[in-house]
């Protein structure tokens, strides 16, 4: 059985309600998923007609009350949870688009939780946004994390064979280098031999990289990856997972694109950004780990500079729903260790 899973519009003033129409405007989702929208009907109508042409998508967002109501291709069943949508503007920054970002978000975690929906897909949502309409987190992660009483999430990037785990995300760069700590270093490692095992990989060779210049060179550059990174990884070893480290930071990701490596673990949010969004910035998939419901997203922001122009692409939403699919299968949810 396909899996149905809950998209969330996100702020209605970004590219989130374009590169929707876009994505199950897609045959290919339609065979992956049953997709449900929590967002609005008026909001997707707006931008529909807002992007009138011949290459204009030609699905109908149709609101409905439940879940029952089935889709297809050509209409799409959309909740909104009760929450009435601003009018669109594209790229502007609006409290209000922030707000309803949140609630939609909130009932698809819900709808989750009780095993409504297989999993979350979330289209981008304003940090800005959501902070004016009064809410103090620093992201989608946060919210869902809190929502499912997950002490131990992690944020991760997947993109075709390039997989990426960070022990932080958001947050200050010295914040970061004081949480690289061998119990923290240990616990992402298995979060992320766990997930590989869900996507059913026959290996899962997991590289940690360092977080020092030259892991470290003996000390000389710092004391981190003898004092932390090693015995976490020392650690995990003798509990059977396939990890080797630490390896310098400048050569890992690349190695891993070569094949010798499945998943690599960052230490903090650039050093696992920047390389996989310079070699699959289109096709990047952000996947929150460690958390009780499967929830992808895509790997950019709401890029209100091109909202309304018709130019955003659906890549990175059409592979978060792919991934989505996959993690929320019958076959995932029963495979152990």
């Amino acid at each position: 059985m396909k899996p149905r899973l809950a998209i969330t519009l996100g702020d209605v003033n970004g590219v989130g309600p374009e590169i929707l129409l876009k994505a199950l405007s897609n045959p290919a989702v339609w065979d992956a998923c049953e997709p449900v929208v929590i967002g609005s009907v008026g909001a997707l109508e707006q931008v529909r007609s807002a992007l009138a042409g011949p290459d204009t998508p030609a699905l109908r967002a149709v609101a409905v009350a439940d879940l029952v109501a089935a889709g297809g291709p050509g209409a799409v069943p959309v909740v909104d949870g009760g929450v009435e949508a601003p009018a669109v503007e594209p790229g502007r920054l609006d409290a209000e688009a922030g707000r309803c970002a949140v609630k939609w978000l909130r009932l698809g975690v819900r709808l989750a939780m009780d095993g409504t929906v297989g999993g979350i897909v979330t289209c981008p949502l304003n940090k800005e946004g959501i902070h004016l309409a009064g809410f103090a987190y620093p992201g989608h992660t946060e919210i869902i994390a809190e929502m499912t009483g997950a002490p131990d999430y992690r944020m991760s990037l997947f993109a075709d064979g390039l997989r990426i785990v960070h022990i932080t995300s958001h947050c200050a760069l010295t914040e970061a280098i004081a949480q690289v700590r061998a119990d923290r270093i240990a616990t992402t490692i298995r979060i992320a031999d766990d997930a590989l095992g869900r996507l059913g990989l026959a290996r899962r060779r997991i590289a940690v990289a360092a977080l020092n210049p030259h892991a470290g060179e003996a000390g000389a550059f710092g004391t981190e990856e003898a004092a932390e990174i090693a015995p976490a990884i020392t650690a995990c070893r003798e509990e059977g997972i396939d990890c080797s480290g630490p390896h310098p930071a400048d050569t890992v990701f690349s190695r891993m694109n070569l094949g010798e490596f499945d998943l690599v673990v960052a230490m903090y949010h650039d050093q696992g950004h920047i390389p996989l969004k310079l070699v699959a910035m289109d096709r990047g998939v952000n996947v929150t780990l460690g958390i009780p419901i499967v929830r992808t997203s895509v790997d950019h922001g709401t890029a209100y500079d091109i909202a309304g122009k018709g130019i955003a692409r659906e890549d990175s939403l059409l592979a978060a729903i792919a991934l989505a699919a996959k993690l929320a299968s019958p076959e995932a949810a029963g495979r152990r260790d």
